[in-house]
């Protein structure tokens, strides 16, 4: 059998590798990319099975560049989604570990330093903070500059992987924090072998152009074809289609399989009004609960 190999969005240590590694058989090849284009990519190209990147914090919103990349650019097929919760920690050079309290500077991806606002507000109120391109970055810089009095916001993976000393857990403003991540693969009915233990629920995506004619209602008549088949959507975005100003496209999330009768027919409906459908996907999304 064919060892499996998932593309991350990566480097190493990241909120996203810890995701695969829960997810995903042990002896599945990883490797990581360093940008969510470049992980894409690789599915297209074959270096890889699976692709694995973020789409949404509960916190920060949507990952723009997963959805446009993935409506504009590739064509692939949303075949999982993971979702995990972020714990976010203080990660020290082991020889500062008494002298934390003294840090001369703070350093972590842009949307990790803004979930521990209050933290950092009373802590370090006066020492800048260093953006960088991922949370497994920081870690890594402090792991090779111990003579930086330097601090990373990170996971409990990057301070195992990159030997940091966690000098304060949990510093996130809000306990409930979580991201979602999709699986991504060319073929959108492809399987793949998952750990065991995680809840799972099925999901539909879709994207859809309203008519271009600019019909009055149009947004409304749309919802209609969901509501009066009780299929529930748990969410509903809109995105610039990048054809000029005012003009969006939709992304549904609809809480149901791909089935024989109802989500055809709701799609068959927006068709009958003008309006374009695409599939992203119709996959089961799992629940990740404890950080490992």
């Amino acid at each position: 059998m064919k060892q499996l190999t998932v593309g991350y969005f990566g480097p190493e240590a990241t909120f996203t590798h810890l995701a695969v590694c829960s997810c995903f058989p042990a002896d599945a090849v990883q490797r990581a990319y360093a940008t969510i284009p470049q992980c894409m990519d690789a599915v297209s190209k074959g270096e890889v099975d699976l692709a694995v990147v973020p789409l949404e914090n509960a916190l920060e919103g949507s990952v723009n560049l997963t959805i446009d990349y993935l409506i504009h650019e590739e064509a692939l097929s949303i075949v999982g989604e993971m979702t995990a919760p972020i714990r976010q920690h203080l990660l020290v050079h082991p020889s500062k570990a008494e002298s934390w309290e003294t840090l001369d500077v703070i350093q972590s991806h842009p949307h990790a330093i803004a979930q521990c606002h209050q933290f950092l507000k009373k802590q370090y109120p006066d020492i800048p903070h260093r953006p960088v391109e991922s949370t497994g970055y920081a870690a890594k810089y402090i792991s090779e500059h111990p003579e930086e009095a330097a601090g990373a916001i990170a996971n409990e993976i990057a301070a195992q992987t990159y030997g940091l000393t966690i000098a304060k857990k949990d510093i996130h403003d809000y306990p409930h924090n979580h991201t979602r991540f999709v699986i991504l693969h060319k073929d959108p009915k492809a399987s793949f072998p998952m750990n065991a233990g995680f809840s799972s629920k099925p999901k539909t995506t879709i994207v859809v152009s309203l008519p271009k004619d600019d019909q009055s209602g149009a947004l409304h008549r749309v919802l209609s074809a969901f509501s009066w088949r009780n299929l529930n959507l748990s969410k509903i975005e809109s995105r610039p289609t990048k054809t000029g100003l005012g003009h969006y496209l939709f992304i549904i999330d609809i809480e149901k399989e791909m089935d024989d009768v109802l989500v055809p027919g709701a799609i068959q409906e927006l068709e009958a009004i003008g309006c374009e459908v695409k599939l992203l996907g119709s996959y089961q999304t799992y629940e990740l609960t404890n950080e490992k």
